[in-house]
């Protein structure tokens, strides 16, 4: 009996020490898979957590290297140990006592393309030397699809532009350098409100928005509105719209000449009717003219008579 509580002491104990190894505490959320601008930068976001659990920064060590290859660091807080085409191009973005391992790394170079993997040593604070406890994830690692040419920004314009009618075309572009923001500008000189907004979409990609609202003209017709995005980098690209204007709706075009041949007519009918009332007072006159005439021929002979 005393051998069997021995053994199932020794169970319990070795369960105690063996279980922050193999209960998969040590964990890592990297984005696997990431575009990458040549010149630019990118950031890779990324977590973890690991036996010690929550520790402060100075007794965790942060290390990034290529999958397989453990010694050739492509971070570390050693410079010397940073492999030279490397060298001041990359950081650490996330704060170790937070769990957060957020790499950048600038002027991306076409041979940039990885995969590269989170290491995370617990040291000792007084030496500042790795424990036992540390981990590479190496079934958790990026890796980038190299870009040569700037993605091209994505101009979602309304159907129609109406004259005298606020009108509101939106610009965006996607990257993946949050750290160092696409700048996105257009070439429009006639006024008009821009509002910027930078969103993160999914595993790493993110949307830099710029919305351009203004009142569209009839001279705007057929001009080239364009969008130009500018990265970290020097790298540009644009895309363009031509603007197509609708006029106003309205019946002018109805109304004055129907007008104009309104009051024409009425003009021409009191006219025609002054003209008939005229002639008929100069007839009137001369019908009694002819009409008083014999009468007094008559009269006067009657009056010589008497």
């Amino acid at each position: 009996m005393d051998t069997e509580r021995k053994m199932l002491i020794f169970i319990l104990l070795l369960t105690a020490v063996c279980s922050p190894v193999f209960s998969g505490e040590w964990k890592a959320t990297v984005a696997e898979n990431l575009d990458a601008l040549v010149t630019s930068c990118v950031v890779v976001p990324c977590s973890f957590t690991h036996v010690g659990g929550l520790l402060p920064n100075s007794r965790l060590r942060g290390l990034w290297h290529r999958q397989d290859k453990f010694d050739q660091f492509i971070y570390h807080e050693d410079q010397t140990r940073v492999l030279d085409n490397f060298k001041e191009r990359t950081q650490l973005l996330g704060r170790l006592g937070e769990n957060n391992c957020t790499l950048e790394i600038t002027d991306m170079k076409d041979h940039d393309n990885g995969p590269f993997c989170f290491r995370v040593e617990v040291v000792r604070k007084e030496t500042n030397e790795p424990t036992r406890d540390k981990f590479s994830f190496v079934e958790d690692c990026v890796q980038f699809k190299m870009l040569h040419d700037a993605p091209k920004p994505v101009l979602t314009p309304p159907k129609t532009a109406i004259e005298g009618k606020p009108y509101t075309i939106i610009c965006s572009v996607t990257h993946t350098c949050p750290s160092h923001l696409p700048k996105l500008t257009w070439n429009w000189g006639n006024g008009g409100d821009i509002t910027e907004i930078h969103k993160q979409h999914y595993g790493g990609n993110w949307e830099a928005t710029s919305t351009l609202t203004f009142v569209a003209q009839a001279k705007d017709d057929y001009t080239d509105l364009t969008c130009s995005a500018e990265f970290h980098g020097g790298k540009t690209s644009s895309s363009a719209v031509t603007l197509s204007i609708k006029r106003s709706e309205n019946y002018n075009h109805i109304i004055i000449p129907a007008a104009v041949g309104i009051g024409t007519a009425v003009i021409f009918g009191l006219l025609c009717v002054f003209m008939v009332k005229k002639y008929k007072k100069r007839i009137a006159e001369l019908q009694s003219q002819v009409g008083a005439g014999p009468d007094s021929e008559d009269e006067k002979r009657r009056n010589r008579f008497l």
